[in-house]
C-alpha cells in the first residue's frame, strides 16, 4: 500500500510534452484537450498492446507491427484496443519503418478520440520517456513543497486562539474551495471558503452523513456504486432489498463529484460524530494529504480532552444538582485542590468577540482540563492544582490561588481580579498572591466586622467598591484602572473622589490605603 501521508506522483499534462522544443513532438490527430495527462511512457510493437497497458500511458510505436497493405480495419482495431486499455495517447515514430504517419491511423485516432503524436526521427523513444519522468519529478517536487507548506500553515492555524475556524480557513485557501465542520447531529458548526452552489452544499452534507459514525441503534443503507451523493469508493456493494437497510461500519472517508465539484468527507478520529467536509472545483494529487492533516488536527481540537472521564463529570454534575457539596464531588473530577482560571481573548478592540465553544475547549485542553465555561466574553476553567497554568498564545489569563473545593467561589473572585490586573498591566498571565500575612494575625470574624464598619459608607454602591479595589490594586493608576474596568479615566477619577468624600479619608495616605485594602479583601 502507498504511504497515505505522501501524495502520489502527479501525472504530466500532454501539452507539457508538446511544449518541449527538444522533443519536437507534433499532434496530428485526436482532441486538443488540455486535460489529457500522461502517467508513464511505454514502448510496444505488439499488434494488440491491450494486455501490456495499465492505463494512462503514452504508448510509443514505430509501426513495426503494421502488416503490408494494412487497411482501415486494422488501424481501427489497433486504436480501439489502446482506448479500451485506457491509453492516454499514441506516439508514432518516423523512420526507420515509416516516413509518414499512416493516413488510416490518423483517421482512426480522430474517430476514437485518441491523441496521436508524431515523433520526429531525431527524437528517440527513450528520450520521450526520460522527458516524461523529468516532468513528473518536477511536478512531484512542486507538490511536496505545496503539501509541506500546507502542513506548516495548518499547524500554525491550530495554535491560534480560534483554532477550528483558523484551520478551516487555511484548508479552504490551500484547496481553493470550501471546508465545513459538521457536528454530531449533522449540523454545520463552522465553515470557511467560497460557496460552490446549493447543490454541492447539499451533496456535501449527505456525504458527511455517510462517514459519520453510526450509533449502536442506527442502521445505514448500503451505498450503491455510482457518482451521486453517498457513493463511497471501495465500499459499494449489491443493494439491499427495497425498504430494507442493514448496519455496516462507517468508512473513514468518502468522495463524490457533483456538478463538476469534487467532494470529500472525513470522519474525525475522536469518535464523537464530527465530520470534515471539503468541496473544491478541482482535485490535485496532494489535496487528500492536506485534507487528512486538517482532519487529524480537527480531531484533536474537537476531541474530549479531560482530566477525568466523561462519566465521572456527569456523575459530579448530577450530585451537585441533587444537593451534594463541591467537596463531595471534587474527587470525581480529579483533584483535591484547584485553581480557577479566567481567560480573555487578547485581540484588538475592533476584533473583539466572545470566544466560541470550540476555542474555549481548545484553551481548556491546553491548560489540562475539560471543565470549561465560556460566558460573557470570559472563559472560566477549573484546573487541578497539580497543573500549573501557563501563558497561552492569544489569551490573557488570571489565575487564582490553589484552594479546596469549598473555596471555589473565593477562587473565582481571585481569578477575576487577577485577570483585571493582567489586562490593565498588559501581561499574558497574573497569578493571585497567596501570602495574607495580616489575615493570619486577625481572627476572621473580627476582620469581617472591621471591613463592614470601615466600608459602610460605600455599601449599596458596588461600582464604587469595585473601582476603589481595582484602583488600589494598581497602585492608584488612573489609566490602568480605566482599562481594567472598561471605563473612561475621568470616570475613575470621579468615583475615587466620591469614595474619598464618603469615607472622609485621604486616599493619598499609605496607611489609609493599607487599611482599605485589608478591608476590601475581607468584604
Amino acid at each position: 500500500m502507498p504511504d497515505p501521508t505522501v501524495p502520489p506522483t502527479p501525472p504530466v499534462p500532454l501539452d507539457a510534452l508538446l511544449a518541449r522544443e527538444d522533443l519536437g513532438l507534433r499532434r496530428v490527430a485526436g482532441p486538443s484537450d488540455p486535460g489529457v495527462v500522461v502517467r508513464w511512457a511505454h514502448t510496444s510493437e505488439m499488434a494488440d498492446p491491450y494486455p501490456y497497458l495499465l492505463g494512462g500511458e503514452l504508448l510509443l510505436s514505430a509501426g513495426v507491427h503494421i502488416p503490408d497493405g494494412a487497411g482501415p480495419g486494422y488501424f481501427d482495431a489497433y486504436v480501439s484496443r489502446i482506448v479500451a486499455a485506457g491509453g492516454a495517447a499514441l506516439g508514432f515514430g518516423l523512420a526507420p519503418v515509416h516516413d509518414t504517419v499512416p493516413r488510416a491511423l490518423v483517421a482512426a485516432c480522430d474517430l476514437q478520440g485518441l491523441p496521436l503524436l508524431e515523433v520526429p526521427p531525431r527524437t528517440t523513444f527513450s528520450g520521450v520517456a526520460r522527458a516524461v519522468w523529468q516532468l513528473m519529478a518536477q511536478a512531484r517536487l512542486a507538490e511536496l513543497r505545496r503539501v509541506t507548506e500546507a502542513h506548516r500553515g495548518l499547524a500554525s492555524a491550530a495554535a491560534r486562539p480560534d483554532p477550528v475556524p483558523s484551520v478551516l480557513h487555511r484548508l479552504s485557501r490551500h484547496l481553493d474551495g470550501r471546508a465545513v465542520l459538521f457536528g454530531p447531529e449533522g449540523t454545520e458548526i463552522a465553515a470557511a471558503g467560497r460557496a460552490l452552489g446549493e447543490e454541492a452544499d447539499t451533496a456535501l452534507a449527505k456525504l458527511a452523513e455517510v462517514v459519520r459514525p453510526a450509533g449502536p441503534d442506527e442502521h445505514r443503507p448500503d451505498p450503491v456504486g455510482g457518482t451521486g451523493p453517498g457513493a463511497v469508493p471501495g465500499t459499494a456493494g449489491p443493494a439491499s432489498p427495497a425498504g430494507q437497510a442493514r448496519s455496516r461500519p462507517s468508512p473513514a472517508s468518502a468522495t463524490d463529484t457533483v456538478a463538476e465539484v469534487r467532494l470529500a468527507a472525513y470522519a474525525l478520529g475522536a469518535g464523537h460524530g464530527f465530520v470534515l467536509g471539503v468541496a473544491a472545483p478541482s482535485r490535485d494529487s496532494g489535496d487528500h494529504t492536506i485534507a487528512s492533516v486538517a482532519a487529524v488536527l480537527l480531531s484533536l481540537l474537537t476531541g474530549e480532552q479531560q482530566s477525568g472521564t466523561g462519566a465521572a463529570r456527569s456523575a459530579a454534575l448530577v450530585r451537585l444538582l441533587l444537593g451534594s457539596g463541591p467537596e463531595a464531588v471534587a474527587p470525581l473530577l480529579g483533584g483535591e485542590r484547584w485553581r480557577v482560571v479566567h481567560a480573555h481573548r487578547a485581540v484588538r478592540p475592533s476584533e473583539a468577540r466572545s470566544p466560541d465553544a470550540l476555542a474555549a475547549s481548545a484553551l481548556g485542553a491546553a491548560l489540562g482540563s475539560a471543565l470549561v465555561d465560556p460566558a460573557g466574553g470570559i472563559v472560566r476553567v477549573l484546573v487541578p492544582a497539580g497543573r500549573e497554568p501557563e501563558a497561552q498564545p492569544g489569551w490573557t489569563l488570571g489565575v487564582s490561588a490553589a484552594v479546596a473545593p469549598y473555596d471555589w467561589p473565593t477562587a473565582d473572585t481571585q481569578a477575576a481580579r487577577a485577570l483585571a490586573r493582567a489586562r490593565a498591566t498588559r501581561v499574558p498571565l497574573v497569578v493571585h498572591g497567596a501570602r495574607p500575612a495580616l489575615d493570619d494575625l486577625v481572627p476572621a470574624a473580627d476582620a469581617r466586622a472591621h471591613a463592614r464598619m470601615l466600608l459602610a459608607p460605600l455599601a449599596g454602591t458596588p461600582a464604587l467598591t469595585d473601582t476603589l479595589r481595582t484602583w488600589l490594586s494598581l497602585h492608584g493608576s488612573w489609566d490602568r484602572t480605566a482599562v481594567a474596568l472598561s471605563v473612561h479615566r475621568n470616570t475613575v477619577r470621579q468615583r475615587i473622589a466620591r469614595c474619598a468624600a464618603l469615607l472622609d479619608a485621604d486616599l493619598d495616605d499609605p496607611d489609609v490605603r493599607m487599611n482599605l485594602w485589608f478591608a476590601l479583601r475581607r468584604a
